[in-house]
């Protein structure tokens, strides 16, 4: 490139980048933080001398065999794979490309089929997935998701601000960890009759991979119920040792949510049975009213207080239906009691779940994806 035209695209991309750092767009946006690199590295780039370049064995580049348009006008090339889509695709649904587009770009750049070449620094599965999900969108409606797509979408999608992906990622993750305790029924509890409601396929260890991508990229939301149901299914040694998925790697949580495990737990054990809570009836038993057979009912109540105390037992939002199933040798009041007690206590362990493993109310935990 001759010396005006490096000066002038120089010139060029100075001016936007010190626009974007005054302005202070990328703070607000996740995805103007690559877009200033990518300028920034333009800069210096055309700002350096031409150097004479070494003669080293270049990695072989090979072309996708799912992700390349014979008619397409770009080439995202990761590592050593090239993926040739569409400009006008990628501008379209995504703000980070839209912009990329209108940045001049240098004369002497490497092309492909006279197309740009523009690379990623991602892992070739993440904008395979990404790529695969934004040319063929419908199974993104109609199946349950593999997490590695969903996780693809959510990283890629909140990195190059492709948002209506983003928004259906996030939708799958929330929908398998629901904010509130009807969409917790319907989700858990109802599911074995309505399968089709599961938006990730599950496997061994998805639960800590699922929390620790809400964690990752601020999917708050997700993090109560993805932590209840981690602790009522994995034992101490899933937490230390991970949980093998199957295909020779294992699921494990970073050490903020192993702490948010561990007090969460132990907390749950003794709010669950405290006054007002699902099993509090067990210590105001005295207060019921209108009990036909206290004998009977005194050595329910007896059974199921040792039960707890043998082995600790986390059922703090237990199903709504096994309630009845707990109160058949009880007398009509009795039962009635207990089950009026349970139900009330479930939707307040619900409420304090957030609390409970050191994170902000309901109200005001948000997602910033």
């Amino acid at each position: 490139m001759c010396f005006y035209c490096r000066c002038r695209v120089l010139r060029m991309n100075e001016a936007m980048y010190h626009c974007m750092i005054k302005s202070r767009i990328w703070r607000r946006r996740p995805y103007y933080a690559s877009l200033l690199s990518f300028i920034s590295s333009t800069m210096s780039a055309l700002s350096r001398p031409v150097k004479r370049q070494r003669t080293e064995s270049a990695p072989s580049i090979t072309r996708s065999s799912s992700v390349w348009y014979e008619d397409g006008s770009v080439v995202l090339q990761v590592e050593s794979t090239q993926f040739k889509v569409h400009w006008g695709v990628l501008a379209q649904h995504s703000s980070f490309f839209h912009d990329m587009q209108g940045l001049p770009q240098p004369l002497d750049q490497p092309s492909v089929d006279g197309c740009a070449i523009v690379e990623l620094l991602d892992p070739v599965v993440d904008v395979e997935h990404l790529l695969k999900a934004l040319y063929h969108s419908t199974p993104l409606f109609k199946e349950a998701l593999e997490f590695p797509v969903v996780a693809a979408l959510i990283r890629l999608g909140r990195k190059y601000d492709f948002r209506n992906l983003l928004d259906i990622a996030v939708e799958c993750l929330t929908l398998e960890n629901p904010a509130t305790i009807l969409e917790y029924d319907a989700r858990i509890f109802h599911n074995r009759h309505t399968p089709n409601r599961q938006r990730i396929t599950p496997y061994p260890g998805l639960l800590f991979d699922m929390i620790t991508l809400a964690r990752e990229n601020d999917i708050f939301t997700a993090l109560p119920c993805a932590y209840y149901r981690a602790i009522t299914t994995h034992d101490w040694a899933s937490l230390f040792d991970g949980v093998p998925r199957g295909d020779g790697t294992c699921a494990a949580l970073p050490a903020i949510d192993q702490r948010a495990f561990i007090l969460g737990r132990e907390r749950i054990l003794h709010a669950q049975c405290a006054n007002g809570n699902t099993f509090g009836w067990l210590r105001s038993w005295a207060n019921r009213v209108g009990c036909s057979n206290p004998a009977l009912c005194n050595a329910w109540r007896d059974q199921i207080c040792d039960l707890f105390l043998t082995v600790p037992r986390l059922m703090a939002i237990p199903e709504p239906t096994s309630i009845r199933s707990w109160t058949v040798r009880l007398c009509d009041p009795c039962a009635q009691h207990v089950e009026r007690s349970v139900a009330a206590g479930r939707m307040r362990m619900w409420d304090a779940l957030p609390a409970l493993f050191d994170l902000p109310p309901w109200t005001e935990l948000k997602n910033d994806p």
